[in-house]
């Protein structure tokens, strides 16, 4: 099935989905339902503000699976094989939901918002009003703030053994943003190994919007340490610099003959050293935005895993893990998750686009919907 025809099956199968969400979410599910309809069945992964944490599991027929927890909708496990045929978990994860709650956790996984990445000096005007968000972050607010959508207990609504629908109403005000805003996210495992995720969202006051998801990638599955030896390339010739405290300056600069061009696949390590801290940038790409079109590849060589990247976004975020230390507790195995342990590709509008009139808009209004819909897709060569 081709990226367009999957888009349409999703928009439909979105809209019948949400159809059933009016404009609530369901304030509590039968766990028998949901147990019916899970081939696997959710488990209990914990309690969070009193509600139950469940994991629900996806799968195709190729034996693929993907785990998902109801809290911040967050990828837990993506498991594929390697080119030996050898299975494995290539998104970092916790063994406990006290692994997802511990200080500091850096997002792993989990769908981010209201506004994901940053927002400089916690603050933006809209209509003539200044709105005043959490400065969780250098004196910015990043990913939605002290309480985003990546630490809420989502309402999940699982369709067969292959798709789950999470959804979660922000109040107005909640973390400083205006609008209640209903968010409703597609998880979708296809028969082709790939993992598409929709995204809509719906307000009754004007309110920047920008979600994604922060899964952490390392295609070796654990086996090598770091992500430098994974090749990468990105369908952009030019990105957002940014000052230092990661907020863009609102140029828009070429990547050609900078360490930040990955216009033809090459090693993450190769040019890493000469980008200050590391990669943690957004790239703009060379596509329309609103169609969605591959814009990315990682190859991991020694496994022989590739993950493609489609997207209807106009940017994606590029991170290569620089502030993990090995300090995370209640890790998967007892893995130590080092400075480069993986990377991140989260597609999204331009970081602080709210106070960069020059980017691309990020605010939704009443009676409009945001929508973007992203696709990973795995194989092996």
């Amino acid at each position: 099935m081709n990226l367009k025809a999957l888009t349409a099956l999703m928009i439909s199968g979105g809209t019948l989905l949400a159809s059933c969400n009016n404009n609530t979410a369901p304030k509590e599910e039968s766990k028998d339902s949901t147990t019916a309809a899970v081939t696997a069945g959710p488990k209990s992964f914990g309690q969070s503000d009193g509600q139950e944490v469940l994991q629900y599991t996806l799968k195709n027929a190729n034996g693929m699976e993907v785990k998902i927890l109801n809290y911040g909708g967050t990828i837990t496990d993506i498991i594929t094989p390697d080119k030996q045929g050898q299975k494995g978990n290539v998104v970092l994860s916790y063994d406990s939901l006290s692994g997802y709650q511990q200080k500091g956790q850096p997002y792993f996984g989990a769908l981010v918002g209201r506004y994901a990445n940053r927002i400089a000096n916690a603050k933006f005007t809209l209509d003539g009003k200044e709105y005043k968000l959490a400065a969780n972050n250098n004196g910015n607010t990043l990913h939605g703030g002290l309480k985003g959508f990546d630490k809420v207990v989502w309402a999940a609504t699982p369709a067969g053994d292959s798709s789950l629908q999470l959804v979660y109403n922000s109040k107005d005000g909640e973390e400083g943003y205006p609008g209640n805003l209903q968010a409703t996210v597609v998880y979708t495992l296809t028969p082709d190994n790939a993992l598409h995720i929709s995204y809509k969202a719906t307000t009754d006051k004007a309110t920047p919007v920008n979600l994604t998801n922060h899964a952490y990638f390392n295609l070796s599955a654990g086996k090598d340490s770091t992500i430098l030896g994974h090749e990468l390339s990105l369908k952009a010739s030019k990105f957002t610099p940014v000052n230092d405290k990661l907020i863009p300056t609102g140029k828009l600069d070429p990547v050609k003959g900078t360490p930040m061009d990955f216009t033809t696949a090459k090693k993450i390590g190769a040019d890493i050293g000469k980008v200050k801290g590391g990669y943690d940038h957004n790239w703009v790409l060379d596509k329309k935005e609103g169609e969605l079109e591959t814009i990315a590849t990682l190859y991991d060589p020694t496994s022989g895993r590739l993950m493609e990247v489609a997207t209807t976004q106009p940017g994606i975020q590029f991170y290569t893990g620089n502030f993990l230390d090995g300090t995370l507790t209640n890790t998967r195995d007892g893995q130590k998750y080092v400075q480069n342990a993986a990377l991140c590709l989260e597609t999204q509008h331009f970081p602080d686009s709210p106070n960069q009139p020059s980017f691309p808009s990020a605010i939704l209004k009443p009676g409009e919907t945001f929508s973007q819909t992203t696709v990973y897709k795995f194989s092996v060569k």
